[in-house]
């Protein structure tokens, strides 16, 4: 199907990519998804949208659907059943090794028997490679030596071997978008423009309009070859040509090199963006504003993608029954089935990011996270993610600030928001992904001033907001959404006995007792109630309900005349109605 100004909306949201567009412009815009559902809106033709919507021009228009019709690929049909797998039944915990247990590989190794005790399955590392860390290790210069501040190959290997000899899988982070520019082959690179490095990279003797997502032109200008190489992240972290056959060679033997001393496989970093669009044109200026990056729509979701996922599937990953989940900034959820469907053989898993911030706002505003929408997100995922796909259950990682801190600004309901989201996190359908810290309630951390700021998408954006607003202004907005929260070293004494890190060990007891939460069917009740999730998880036998409060009041208990008895509450006894924050998990007798 070709689509044009004469094409219903029905029909672009029936497309896999006109669906996860639409979703995240209302996103965006803070327009609720269900105006979609619409009769009348549905049958809209687009041109009809044009008269209507006079924040949409006709060249907005026409960049969305040039997008549909050069990846025109229709919905994957769903398997008829859940195919069991070790990393669907596992407990992920990131840890970020800069700041983990000082900063070393042996910290961590020092640490795997809190984590074994803790109950995750899995940990998966941020980079531990060589690097100049100017993004904190996610600028790459050496992908087979470890980042001297954090220890040895040798470190490494005893890490490995003691995390399996205890029973736990062990998957590092894939950084393969981009290098950091000391990185040896781009270094060859910019000498001349004849040397094969040169085609490694991304090179132009103009620049298009594209921008970084650290702020400013996403091109570096080399004298002496007279040309601009594309950066999408910070300057230093040199974008990588995967048209190139040489280049997807070379990853591809690095990859291996890592599956041959035994890693379980990777969390691909930026992965959705290692093809770009033939020709790199511009990108349209209304959709740059609208979403913060001008360009990404001919990179986000590029031409190739498919191509070479399933090259690095077939020729790395199967010989050595590795895993993989990829991180996907702007894919949503039909767009996910393309890329994780089993039938398919790309990725196992992709992480999402749409239900991290509430519509209408980004990660550096000041708002308060409404969790009514995290209720919406997971069941419309849950019910419409089809059996083939997994979910990825995070609340947090190295990239956002703590969760209990968006949800209420101030610590009183701080530990029971921490085991609310625990219990959703942990009996929703997926694979949870616990990040450092989390298990013991952190929160966000109150940085004085910009000096206190390592982040250098912080900085940048720092810097570019004193051309409008004073300081203090430009850094309250840095406070809201800085990376920095995540990574801050965690306060070890007397972790075991944290209330937080208790109850997660209860929960992820009852999640291995139970199967019931690994495979088992959901079921959403009371979907119309605000401020009450509750659903049921079940199995040929057994059944749990589980109830959850969503804000900071008081609210009623649904009746009811089905037996039940209480396995785990985050308060301490139950009462007649729901408090802040409160969740329960009760079997269903």
């Amino acid at each position: 199907m070709k689509y044009d100004f004469n094409s219903r909306l029905k029909d672009i949201y029936a497309n896999p990519l006109g669906h996860d567009i639409i979703f995240r412009l209302l996103l965006q815009t803070g327009i609720s998804s269900s105006y979609i559902n619409n009769p009348f809106v549905k049958n809209l033709k687009v041109k009809t949208l044009v008269l209507l919507l006079k924040s949409i021009d006709k060249e907005f228009i026409q960049a969305f659907l040039d997008l549909l019709n050069r990846n025109n690929e229709q919905s994957v049909k769903d398997s008829s059943t859940v195919k069991k797998a070790w990393w669907k039944e596992a407990v992920f915990y990131q840890v970020y090794p800069l700041t983990f247990n000082g900063g070393t590989l042996k910290g961590i190794t020092e640490k795997l028997d809190y984590l074994q005790n803790l109950g995750v399955d899995a940990l998966w590392l941020s980079p531990i490679y060589d690097s100049p860390n100017d993004d904190n290790g996610y600028d790459i210069r050496d992908y087979q030596k470890i980042m001297k501040s954090m220890g040895t190959m040798k470190d490494f290997d005893k890490l490995l071997s003691e995390a399996h000899r205890r029973g736990l899988k062990l998957i590092i982070d894939l950084v393969v978008n981009h290098t950091s520019d000391e990185h040896k082959w781009f270094k060859q690179a910019i000498k001349n423009k004849t040397n094969k490095y040169h085609d490694y990279y991304i090179f132009r003797d103009k620049k298009n309009n594209w921008t970084s997502f650290f702020r400013g032109p996403a091109w570096n200008y080399y004298e002496n070859i007279n040309q601009y190489a594309m950066h999408l992240y910070s300057k230093k972290q040199m974008d990588l040509n995967w048209d190139n056959p040489d280049l997807r060679k070379e990853v591809i033997n690095m990859i291996k090199w890592w599956l041959e001393k035994g890693v379980d496989g990777f969390r691909m970093d930026t992965i959705n963006t290692i093809s770009k669009m033939d020709g790199l044109p511009d990108g349209n200026e209304k959709i740059g504003n609208l979403i913060g990056f001008t360009g990404m729509e001919h990179y986000f979701y590029g031409p190739h993608l498919h191509e070479y996922l399933k090259q690095i599937r077939k020729e790395a990953f199967e010989p050595y029954k590795a895993f993989c989940v990829g991180e996907t900034p702007g894919i949503g959820l039909e767009l996910s089935k393309l890329l994780t469907n089993e039938s398919r053989k790309e990725l196992d898993m992709i992480f999402s990011f749409d239900h991290l911030e509430t519509p209408g706002h980004k990660r550096y505003d000041n708002y308060k996270y409404d969790l009514n929408f995290l209720k919406k997100y997971y069941i419309d995922c849950i019910e419409n993610g089809g059996k083939g796909n997994r979910l990825t259950l995070f609340f947090e990682n190295h990239d956002n600030p703590r969760m209990p801190s968006k949800v209420s600004k101030d610590c009183t309901y701080s530990r029971y928001i921490s085991k609310l989201l625990a219990v959703m996190q942990l009996t929703l359908v997926g694979t949870p992904f616990i990040y450092q810290g989390q298990e013991l309630g952190e929160t966000n951390k109150k940085f004085k001033s910009i000096k206190d700021i390592k982040d250098v998408e912080g900085i940048n954006l720092y810097n570019e907001l004193l051309k409008t607003k004073t300081p203090k202004e430009a850094f309250d907005v840095i406070l809201c959404g800085t990376r920095d929260h995540a990574r801050q070293p965690i306060n070890w004494k007397d972790a075991e006995k944290n209330e937080v890190h208790e109850f997660f060990v209860k929960l992820i007891r009852l999640r291995k007792k139970s199967r019931v939460f690994v495979y088992g069917d959901f079921r959403a009740v009371h979907k119309k109630s605000k401020n009450l999730f509750t659903y049921y998880r079940s199995n040929e036998n057994e059944k749990f309900y589980i109830e959850c409060n969503l804000c900071n009041k008081i609210i009623s208990r649904p009746n009811s005349h089905e037996k039940r008895s209480l396995i785990l509450s985050n308060y301490e006894q139950i009462d007649k109605q729901l408090r802040p924050y409160e969740a329960n998990i009760y079997k269903v007798q």
